[in-house]
């Protein structure tokens, strides 16, 4: 019993010391920050299991649709006690892309990004080329307009996959005689779940994705229309990374130009020069 008195004691003391130093006051009242506040409740991050799908329907192009990669996350964003507008959402960015179309001996057509493949940057923007830096802005983004009084939670998503056309015959002729042998894409992204302060451009990144599309298609070119196309390995594509430690946010990932107006369709012959069939448009 007297051990449990001077316990008591022991902790009024301790206790009125630290009223005395401000201290409890200090650690009660002091409003915690956007970035210690808002909370990450729920990541899901995949790649569809269908394997890519070939179409055959037109004498003039090939034309194939790869599984969706998906990501989603929930989000609760506790009261917010000040004027601020905080967008939480998707950002991505390519990172490494060979495309490549072989026509048998006569050379083969790439799309190509000439920054990221000179190394002059490491990433370039994938966003929908209006709502830099986001990915999109309907499932993709929320925003959280304070002051606001009760928690505030949100999910936010985004889904990504290829639906080129690659022509049967060579780009730089007038022909649609088929010459086309093989395709060949490998891809790879970095998707970040990042938190804006659309005033101070305060910029938190949440959580970080790493994916990759990869893609091998031979051609027969001798077959008929129909007949032509085989999808080779991978068939299942590898799912996505959810790092354990987020990645920053390279430069050129939040700035014009995405990837669709920077790249560029080469035409690159067994014999002579490069030719330029597509120019960037930016």
């Amino acid at each position: 019993m007297r051990q449990s008195l001077l316990n008591e004691r022991t902790f009024l003391w301790i206790l009125l010391l630290l009223y005395a130093m401000g201290c409890i006051q200090s650690i009660r009242c002091k409003p915690k920050s956007f970035r210690e506040s808002i909370i990450v409740l729920e990541v899901n991050s995949s790649i569809d299991s269908n394997p890519t799908s070939i179409d055959e329907s037109s004498s003039v192009v090939l034309r194939y649709r790869t599984p969706h990669f998906r990501a989603s996350a929930r989000v609760l964003v506790p009261p917010v006690a000040d004027k601020e507008t905080w967008t939480v959402g998707w950002i991505q960015a390519c990172n490494h892309m060979e495309f490549y179309n072989k026509y048998g001996s006569k050379g083969m057509s790439s799309w190509e990004l000439p920054d990221l493949r000179d190394g002059k940057i490491q990433a370039i923007s994938d966003s929908d080329g209006v709502n830099y830096p986001w990915y999109g802005n309907t499932t993709e983004t929320c925003t959280v307009v304070g002051p606001t009084k009760k928690d505030t939670k949100f999910v936010v998503s985004m889904n990504d996959n290829f639906y080129p056309s690659v022509t049967w015959g060579i780009p730089v002729s007038d022909s649609n005689v088929p010459q086309l042998t093989s395709i060949h894409r490998d891809q790879s992204f970095t998707t970040w779940l990042v938190a804006i302060n659309q005033t101070s451009g305060e910029t938190l990144v949440l959580q970080t994705v790493r994916w990759r599309m990869q893609l091998n298609i031979d051609v027969d070119p001798d077959k008929s229309l129909g007949k032509r196309a085989t999808l080779r390995e991978p068939l299942v594509q590898e799912q996505p990374q959810v790092l354990g430690k987020n990645e920053p946010i390279p430069p050129n990932a939040m700035v014009k130009p995405n990837a669709n107006d920077a790249q560029v369709l080469m035409w690159r012959p067994k014999t002579g020069n490069p030719v330029v069939v597509i120019p960037p448009k930016y």
